[in-house]
């Protein structure tokens, strides 16, 4: 008898092509939905950041085709930087203010944080009136203080008259209280940088949120350790509760540096969008804005925005850089700095 072999399973054929067309529907059925957000982002972002980056180095008025100049918009920014002149005034204008500002910011918004996670009587209506300016809309925050720093008729001279301090010119003064010849010569006060300084404090509230839920995530562990080893509380806020919060002060630091460069609100309004009295609020961002609506140099004004925006990377790069030897993060195995 001879018996047949029973056939074995035949090997199914695969569609190799079926995950392919299947993402292809997918794709297609995704990209209606997508559709409005990717025409938005390539028409008011990426077309603008390469049209800027084409101008810088032509000549373009707006209201004629632009003309290639090569680098003549960055050398004028070099020598008004060497000079002093526009350019270099507002270099030293924006530098000012985001020295003082953030700084000054960080330490009262840790400061304020750290007093509202003390448990007291009232602590939410604390904790609610100081972050209310923060939400205040800026323009009209910005009047607010016009009325309040006014030299004449403002309350905060009016209270500084009071107890016989001398009464500043705020907006109306080109003093500036950080620069050190002014201490030696008697000339030195607070002027309209300063004035702008004190209105960014306005809104620490925002930074303060932040550090205020840091510090509720700091485990409490550390700080009975730290209580154990014989240390006080200014040695449990120094060595437990700075440490812990250096991530998020980063942050906060990356920021706010950010934000002090390009700010322009609060500016054109104290100033009447023309960086006065004499130039000294002057800062980057109102120096774009002028020279491209104002003065239609649209290349010049390109030029000074990618000066912007490489002194951001700059300045961001350095302080990646020195985080490495400050700020501490949590891990698997205790708290660690950053390598």
């Amino acid at each position: 008898m001879i018996r047949t072999a029973k056939p074995g399973p035949q090997p199914t054929s695969v569609n190799i092509s079926s995950p392919t067309r299947r993402r292809g529907k997918e794709l297609l059925t995704v990209l209606p939905f997508i559709a409005p957000w990717l025409l938005g982002f390539l028409t008011l972002v990426v077309y603008p950041f390469v049209a800027s980056l084409v101008w810088s180095f032509d000549r373009y008025d707006m209201l004629s085709p632009p003309e290639y100049v090569g680098t003549a918009n960055y050398e004028r920014l070099a020598d008004e930087l060497v000079t002093g002149q526009r350019f270099g005034q507002a270099v030293w204008n924006t530098a000012y203010f985001a020295l003082l500002s953030v700084p000054l910011s960080i330490v009262l918004g840790v400061g304020l944080a750290v007093m509202l996670s003390w448990q007291v009587r009232g602590q939410a209506v604390y904790r609610t009136i100081l972050f209310l300016p923060s939400v205040v809309p800026i323009v009209a925050s910005s009047i607010l203080w016009l009325w309040l720093l006014d030299p004449q008729a403002g309350l905060v001279n009016y209270l500084l008259s009071l107890v016989g301090l001398p009464t500043p010119g705020w907006f109306n003064s080109t003093a500036e209280a950080a620069w050190p010849p002014g201490w030696f010569s008697g000339q030195w006060g607070f002027g309209s940088k300063d004035a702008l300084v004190l209105m960014s404090l306005w809104g620490v509230g925002n930074f303060m949120i932040i550090y205020l839920a840091a510090i509720g995530d700091i485990p409490l562990s550390l700080y009975e350790a730290a209580e154990l080893d014989g240390a006080g509380p200014l040695r449990r806020f120094w060595h437990v509760t700075l440490p812990m919060l250096s991530p998020v002060i980063f942050f906060n630091l990356v920021m706010g540096l950010i934000h002090a460069i390009q700010a322009f609100t609060q500016v054109y309004i104290v100033s009447e969008g023309q960086g006065a009295p004499a130039g000294s609020t002057l800062m980057l961002s109102l120096y774009v804005f002028l020279s491209a609506f104002k003065y239609l140099q649209m290349g010049y004004a390109s030029a000074i925005a990618w000066t912007m925006f490489l002194l951001v990377v700059a300045a961001t790069w350095a302080l990646f850089r020195t985080s490495r030897r400050w700020v501490y993060y949590q891990t698997g195995r205790g708290i660690g700095v950053r390598g």
